[in-house]
């Protein structure tokens, strides 16, 4: 399927400016067609869908755009984008473990509330 730059940030959630600025940064290179409009394809929602999920795990925009250059040359940077992930998935490992033991101290302080109300 093949959508317009409309149907395409209604389907991604995203404003038709940051599609826009996704192109210009070189995270998109959509299609054009004879009129030269953009046209989205299946293939650029799922990749808009990791985009949108190495953002939501704090990936910088800039490492970003580096993983898309890498994309973007091929099978030959296989080994990079695999390293960039681990490193990416070693730093959400810590966030958790920081995160866990942030929620295991307030579960004691709630512990101790609780004591006290009851």
């Amino acid at each position: 399927m093949v959508y317009s730059i409309g149907e395409f940030a209604r389907q991604t959630n995203l404003s038709v400016h940051t599609l826009r600025y996704y192109e210009q940064e070189g995270l998109l290179c959509p299609e054009r067609n004879a009129a030269n409009r953009r046209c989205y394809s299946e293939n650029d929602l799922a990749w808009v869908d990791f985009i949108k999920r190495l953002k939501a795990t704090g990936m910088p925009i800039k490492e970003i755009k580096r993983y898309a250059e890498l994309r973007a040359a091929g099978e030959s940077s296989l080994r990079e984008r695999m390293e960039m992930l681990m490193a990416h998935r070693e730093l959400l490992e810590k966030q958790i473990e920081h995160l866990q033991a942030h929620l295991a101290k307030l579960d004691e302080k709630i512990s101790i509330y609780r004591n006290k109300i009851i």
